[in-house]
């Protein structure tokens, strides 16, 4: 027996001022999350985007082709009712940061991290006031309590679709630091993920390749590339 799948019941897909937001309706019908709220939606591009997403649909609905229909239900029914979960989760990437964590040695690697980390956790004091400790090893070193005080405010000054998007940026990249840079645009996005990407990229030189490691790290760029997006669409006035 197989499982049951939603087809496409609607003709057309619209989007219209609704209720201080912007609301995606099938024919008449306004779009609901999965927790049946209204999919109100913060801005107008953010609306068309996800409008577009539906309207491409044809016969069974295909979920893993709706990624920004994805990150407003998470907006609205896992970040609007867990915000301090959620909160602490991206939080918590500060205490041990990928850009903290430096190599010893092979100098080449040392020196690679330094280049692209230093001045991120430079950048980060300055934004946020949150000065982060570097160290040798992989060994649990703490931050400074006012450090991670800091984050947290800041991270929690996000509404809930900036928030899922910051969320989004900073687990797929293993960092709050290169996070929170990607979300206020202080670096290039294929930069930014370079930078993420630096041990892994040194030990595929040293070692070779790996095709199926490669599509992974592929289709985690293009969640990290969709979840900025999603946040650009996300701002009012956009």
């Amino acid at each position: 027996m197989t499982g049951w799948a939603p087809r496409r019941f609607w003709k057309a897909t619209t989007v219209a001022p609704r209720d201080g937001g912007f609301a995606v309706l099938l024919d008449d019908r306004p779009l609901h999350t999965p927790a049946r709220r209204p999919a109100l939606l913060p801005a107008r591009a953010l609306a068309e985007a996800v409008a577009a997403e539906w309207d491409a649909q044809e016969g069974t609905l295909a979920p893993a082709t709706m990624p920004l229909t994805r990150l407003v239900n998470a907006a609205l029914d896992t970040v609007s009712e867990h915000r301090a979960q959620v909160i602490a989760a991206t939080a918590a990437f500060g205490e041990t940061d990928l850009t903290c964590y430096r190599a010893a040695h092979p100098q080449g690697l040392a020196h690679r991290q330094a280049v692209a980390w230093d001045g991120l956790l430079d950048w980060l004091a300055g934004a946020t006031g949150a000065r982060l400790c570097t160290v040798c090893g992989v060994t649990f070193a703490p931050q400074p309590p006012e450090a991670l005080a800091c984050l947290r405010d800041t991270i929690a000054a996000h509404d809930d679709f900036a928030l899922t998007a910051l969320h989004e940026l900073t687990s797929l990249s293993g960092s709050l630091v290169i996070g929170l840079a990607a979300a206020r645009g202080a670096r290039d996005l294929d930069a930014l993920w370079q930078a993420a990407r630096i041990d892994e990229d040194w030990q595929a030189e040293q070692w070779g390749r790996d095709d199926e490691a490669e599509a992974a790290a592929a289709d985690r760029k293009a969640a990290f590339l969709r979840a900025h997006g999603f946040l650009t669409l996300s701002r009012p006035g956009i």
